[in-house]
């Protein structure tokens, strides 16, 4: 079990507490200029953020553990599933509140488009790997 922490899930845990706390300091930021002093979606709304910051992380780690080799076919085996799961949450959520119309779109244009972004973070740190590997030889 310590190799395993060693080896991905400490960074999987930190990595998952600053980004929960960067959108709930975000979140909180946004609703105090408009003069909203209190979340008006409550703790299921927080509840709710943890779990796609999980499922962003979870997506984080199968795109840096998988043992493929090819990044466009680890990219879309991480791709596909943890959008199920994004897509689930939203619709396990229409059980206990009315979903907006766009529930679906907005889950699929936000995670597909902060999953782009992991990818391309990525890719070019990847690519500055291999340059600093290449020239210490």
């Amino acid at each position: 079990m310590k190799n395993i922490w060693n080896k991905w899930l400490k960074d999987a845990v930190l990595i998952y507490c600053f980004i929960f706390t960067i959108a709930t300091i975000a979140s909180s930021i946004i609703y105090l200029t408009q003069n909203i002093y209190e979340d008006p979606n409550g703790n299921w709304h927080e509840l709710d953020r943890a779990i796609v910051v999980l499922i962003g992380v979870l997506a984080y780690e199968m795109a840096v553990q998988l043992p493929i080799k090819k990044m466009w076919i680890r990219a879309v085996i991480t791709y596909i599933p943890t959008l199920g799961l994004a897509l689930m949450l939203v619709w396990l959520s229409g059980f206990r509140e009315t979903l907006a119309k766009s529930a679906y779109r907005d889950i699929l244009i936000n995670y597909t488009g902060m999953f782009l972004i992991i990818c391309f973070i990525i890719f070019v740190t990847s690519i500055i790997k291999k340059k600093v590997a290449g020239g210490n030889t």
